[in-house]
Order: structure tokens, then C-alpha cells, then sequence
């Protein structure tokens, strides 16, 4: 019993001095953290040490409701000679069901889209296709995209309807504005203006921020182009024509200019009340 008790009082003595031993290894380093943090905090070269304040807080009110962009998209908007029929209000009831479903973001032409939709001859039954935007067409659900990809050396557009039940996503790799809206013209011009990565990654847009616009202008294939882009009625900017066409030739093309056109009270379509109407009928008002 004896024994017993000498080693119940070994083990007791060896567990305290353990305790002792870490509290005094932890006092050091403490120690020694606290020296080389003020030898940090010393005067270098005799200089006197400045009082920095810290950093002033950021106060954000969050009472102050965020202004969002807004962004109509153009397809609801009617045609010039058909302003308010029966017909584009009930497609406008389609498009907002189909909406429900599939989320259409906000794009322009020139945006890198990323179209995914059921293709019964694909491998997976999903076909994937990325490219560029060309062309924004149609109204009602009629409404019509085109983008155009660079596939082995080939061009490849695709035209997709955009409220076909077949697109299972419609996803904004890239999202940007051109100097023109329409860009067939990358027919013509070179590939490397309508080459894109199958498997590029989305661009992060900041939210609430005007969409950019770029300034880029391409250049073309040798003549002779699929129509005649210089010339007044397609309005082309992104083209350098001054490296193709001498200034004779671009002094004939404005021969074709119609002036007298932008006169025309007939063609005139303000949309500011049609936009107001389908816009609340599209968002109704929350009731306070």
C-alpha cells in the first residue's frame, strides 16, 4: 500500500511540474512575441514615431433603397404599325410564363452568349454553342437571335428563337455593347473577330453599372463583301473603310445617302408610352 501511495504522489508531482514547465514555455513566448513587437513599433533612424488613427469606418445606409438599372427588353415592344393589338397582348402573357421558367438576361449585340438547349441527335441530348451576338430581330415571341462562332475554321451562326421551349439556358459570357446593331458585317471581316473559346469563362459585370461600349473596329477580307457596307442605309461604323476603299470610292457611297429621311414625321415611332404601359403590365405595381 505503501508503494502504491509513493507512486500515486510520483505521478502527481511529474503531472504538476508539467504544468509548470508549459506555463513557463508560454510566458516566454509570449515574452518574446511582445519584444519583437515592439521593436516593430520602434524608432527607425532616430526618427519620432507619428500617431496614425486608425482607418475610419464605413457607414452605409441601408435604408436608402439601391436605384436599379432599368432594362426593357426590346421585343415587347410592338411594331410601328400595329401598336396595341390583342394579339402582342397575349403573346406579352407567353412571354411572361416563359419567363417564369427560364431566366433571359440582359444583352446587347456584340455580347458572347453561351446557348444551351435539347438536341435529340447530341450525344447527351444538350448541345451547347457559343459565340458572338450578330443580330437582335422579331417581335412578340417571334423574337430572334443570332450568334456566330469560328468551328475549324469555319463560320457558324445559329439563329435561335428566343422563347423556344427547346433553350434549356441562356447564360451572358461577355457582356458589352458595339458601335452598331447589327454586325453581320463579321461575315466579311476577319476570323479572328468571331473566334471565341467553347469553353470560355463568364466576364463579372458589375451590377447597377452602364453596360460598355465597345469601340473596336474590324478589318475585312478582300473584296468583294456580301453587300456593299460603306454605303449610307446600313449606318456602319465598326468597319475601317479607309484601308479598303480609296476616297473616290467613298465619296460615290455617299452619293446613295437619303438625308431627307431623318425628316419624315411618318416614320417617326415614339415608344416612351407604349415602353410606360407594357412596362407596368409586365411589373404591376406593389399595392402599399
Amino acid at each position: 500500500v505503501h508503494a502504491c501511495l509513493v507512486e500515486v504522489t510520483d505521478m502527481a508531482a511529474c503531472r504538476k511540474v508539467e504544468v509548470l514547465a508549459l506555463r513557463f514555455f508560454s510566458w516566454i513566448h509570449l515574452r518574446r512575441s511582445l519584444h519583437s513587437s515592439s521593436r516593430l513599433l520602434s524608432v527607425e533612424d532616430g526618427e519620432s514615431s507619428k500617431f496614425q488613427p486608425p482607418p475610419k469606418p464605413v457607414i452605409v445606409d441601408k435604408t436608402v433603397p439601391i436605384k436599379q438599372k432599368k432594362f426593357f427588353s426590346p421585343e415587347f415592344i410592338p411594331p410601328r404599325d400595329r401598336k396595341d393589338p390583342l394579339k402582342y397582348f397575349l403573346e406579352r402573357k407567353d412571354m411572361i410564363a416563359r419567363r417564369k421558367l427560364l431566366n433571359i438576361p440582359e444583352f446587347y449585340v456584340g455580347s458572347v452568349l453561351a446557348v444551351t438547349m435539347s438536341d435529340t441527335h447530341a450525344q447527351n441530348k444538350i448541345s451547347k454553342f457559343v459565340g458572338i451576338c450578330t443580330q437582335r430581330s422579331g417581335k412578340g415571341l417571334g423574337a430572334t437571335f443570332v450568334l456566330r462562332n469560328i468551328i475549324q475554321r469555319q463560320g457558324v451562326e445559329i439563329c435561335y428563337d428566343m422563347y423556344s421551349p427547346c433553350i434549356q439556358e441562356i447564360q451572358v459570357l461577355k457582356l458589352e455593347k458595339r458601335l452598331d446593331d447589327n454586325l453581320m458585317y463579321l461575315r466579311d471581316a476577319l476570323p479572328e473577330y468571331s473566334t471565341f473559346d467553347v469553353n470560355m469563362m463568364p466576364v463579372p459585370h458589375p451590377v447597377n453599372e452602364e453596360v460598355p461600349v465597345n469601340q473596336l473596329k474590324v478589318k475585312m477580307k478582300p473584296k468583294p463583301w456580301s453587300k456593299r457596307w460603306e454605303r449610307p442605309k446600313y449606318k456602319v461604323q465598326g468597319i475601317r473603310f479607309e484601308l479598303y476603299l480609296t476616297e473616290e470610292q467613298l465619296e460615290e457611297a455617299k452619293k446613295w445617302d437619303r438625308p431627307w429621311d431623318e425628316f419624315d414625321l411618318l416614320k417617326e415611332y415614339d415608344t416612351t408610352e407604349i415602353k410606360e404601359k407594357v412596362w407596368n403590365e409586365i411589373n404591376p405595381p406593389e399595392d402599399k
